[in-house]
């Protein structure tokens, strides 16, 4: 991969990380631009799973989601709207849970495809990528654990691995 690509980013908060009962409650992205787009969920009926431990660790109550959330069909039809033919996180198998999970309760299709953000690196920068990402997340000092936050964390941290690839290239 070159600089010439730039790919966009997503990341899912969610209310546990039980992969047969929990559903995304935050999404988040990164536009190829740096652009920042995030959306509380309402959870839809039939999700009734809640972790108390997850809600400390992102801070976002069922009850903010019921009052601040949209509607699964509103999230669906903004990232159908917003996002590239392609879009790459860091926890695929959860991430495309969430995503199928939103989009099912929309009964809608998304019109992108999920990938893992491993098939942009090479074996050097997987092994960087831990490191490069602690380092990114000191220097942007966000909180972590928020949907957008992580989507702007895989996008810095992307760039510092391919630019610094191609600086020691030239």
């Amino acid at each position: 991969m070159t600089s010439q690509f730039t790919p966009a980013f997503i990341d899912f908060e969610a209310s546990s990380l039980d992969l047969i009962a929990s559903y995304p409650i935050e999404v988040g992205i990164c536009m190829p631009g740096g652009e920042l787009h995030s959306w509380l969920i309402r959870p839809h009926v039939l999700w009734q799973d809640w972790s108390p431990s997850a809600e400390q660790i992102h801070g976002i109550s069922r009850d903010t989601l019921t009052e601040e959330g949209k509607l699964v069909e509103e999230v669906a039809h903004h990232l159908n709207q917003l996002l590239p033919e392609q879009v790459f996180c860091d926890a695929w198998t959860f991430d495309s849970f969430w995503l199928h999970r939103l989009f099912r309760a929309a009964s809608v299709q998304p019109e992108f495809q999920l990938e893992s953000i491993s098939m942009l690196l090479n074996s050097q920068q997987v092994r960087q990528w831990s490191g490069v990402r602690q380092q990114v997340i000191s220097e942007l000092g966000l909180p972590v654990h928020r949907a957008a936050n992580d989507a702007l964390i895989l996008h810095k941290t992307w760039r510092r691995l391919i630019f610094q690839d191609e600086a020691a290239l030239q």
